[in-house]
């Protein structure tokens, strides 16, 4: 007996989570991860085999991470939301930390010496983004926060909103001093979002839109006054013809490879432009290999994919029960579904080139690794959500 009240008082501390988890969810998770580990491999391995001699070098590490992520997807399941609202305030805190220290202990890259994105774990060869930590801590964050400070919101507090707002700039210029403009972009995105799902008035999102709209538009008017890296991404996205061998080299290859794809592809690892013609084909630029070598019809079908994933995920945040839950389910597929369509939007030629990554397909351990946890967490939400699991719809 004495055992038996000691492990309760240990387990007490975390809420396990009773009930089925949202099968069709899972389903489409572990869909687009296989989807993406095969295009993955495709996408890398002439890549892999010019800079280590290995072609399976890109594939078996995001193998590696996939594999410790469906662990941590399982492991997140289990753990009901109650749980995970107490770590919330820990969440945010350690995203901070961790944006603030890498700006000063980064590992450096030789082909990437401006960039500040990485940090090494200590005592290992494993580097992480904390700006991939830092987008869950802020969706976890917030998710707490609004249900805490409803009755404020209700109220129509406008200085709350104040509040939220400079935090979400903080984590957002600490993103962008990392030369990770795609990050910084996700993150404000991320957190404004969330404050408008919170339920403070409309009107403060209209006249930010506008305010945002028009400095966009001044930006790009008047990009010889921003830094020379963005003004280059920004003339190389506007003029066809500018620097094609710098600045419109990679979104030029990417191009052709969409085209040459067609309707339906030229075969599953027939790509020509990853053959050392599109730089880095695994990361960012991932899916112009899959239109290429899927054809038109083969990205329909992933980006159909992506869509029911979102939508699924936002069918499990409207039927849970608890405003947290919803909030944080909410969070995650938004920055899913809004990752995803800029990271579509760059490989086109829609926008200029930000390097964001696509969910579940760019080589990345990172991302993949917290895109499972996340998952982990919806699944978690879905076991006490009121949804029929077994419907789609």
């Amino acid at each position: 007996m004495e055992k038996k009240k000691k492990r309760s008082n240990i387990l007490g501390f975390i809420t396990i989570a009773n009930g089925s988890i949202d099968m069709w969810f899972c389903i489409l998770v572990i869909i687009l991860l296989g989807i993406g580990l095969v295009m993955m491999f495709s996408a890398s391995y002439a890549s892999a085999m010019d800079k280590f001699g290995k072609p399976l070098y890109y594939f078996k590490r995001q193998a590696g991470f996939a594999a410790a992520g469906l662990a941590a997807m399982f492991l997140m399941s289990k753990i009901h939301y109650k749980t995970l609202r107490r770590f919330s305030k820990i969440a945010l805190f350690v995203s901070i930390v961790l944006l603030i220290v890498v700006l000063f202990y980064y590992v450096k890259i030789p082909e990437k010496e401006e960039f500040k994105r990485w940090m090494k774990i200590p005592g290992t060869s494993i580097t992480f983004q904390p700006s991939e930590i830092a987008k869950l801590g802020l969706i976890w964050f917030l998710a707490w926060s609004l249900e805490y400070k409803q009755y404020q919101i209700r109220q129509k507090d406008w200085r709350l909103l104040i509040v939220y707002c400079a935090l979400i700039a903080f984590m957002s210029g600490l993103v962008y001093m990392e030369n990770h403009l795609s990050g910084a972009i996700l993150i404000f995105a991320i957190g404004i979002t969330m404050t408008y799902m919170g339920g403070f008035k409309k009107r403060w999102y209209i006249i930010g839109a506008v305010i945002i709209a028009a400095v966009a538009v001044i930006a790009v008017v008047e990009r010889e006054h921003l830094p020379d890296r963005i003004e280059a991404r920004i003339n190389g996205w506007l003029d066809p013809d500018y620097d094609p061998i710098n600045a419109r080299w990679q979104i030029n290859q990417s191009l052709r490879a969409i085209g040459s794809g067609g309707l339906f592809g030229t075969g599953l690892g027939q790509s020509k432009q990853k053959h050392l013609y599109l730089p880095e084909p695994q990361n960012d630029f991932i899916f112009a290999i899959v239109c290429e070598e899927l054809g038109f019809i083969g990205a329909m079908v992933i980006m159909l994919l992506f869509v029911a994933l979102v939508w699924r995920g936002f069918v499990i945040a409207l039927n849970s029960d608890n405003k947290f839950a919803g909030l944080m389910v909410a969070g995650i597929m938004f920055q899913i579904g809004f990752q995803t369509a800029l990271n579509i939007c760059v490989v086109t030629g829609v926008m200029p080139n930000t390097g964001i990554s696509l969910p579940f397909f760019s080589y990345g351990g990172t991302s993949l690794l917290m895109i499972l946890a996340e998952m982990g967490m919806v699944l978690s939400v879905s076991r006490s959500s009121k949804i029929n699991k077994n419907n789609l719809l």
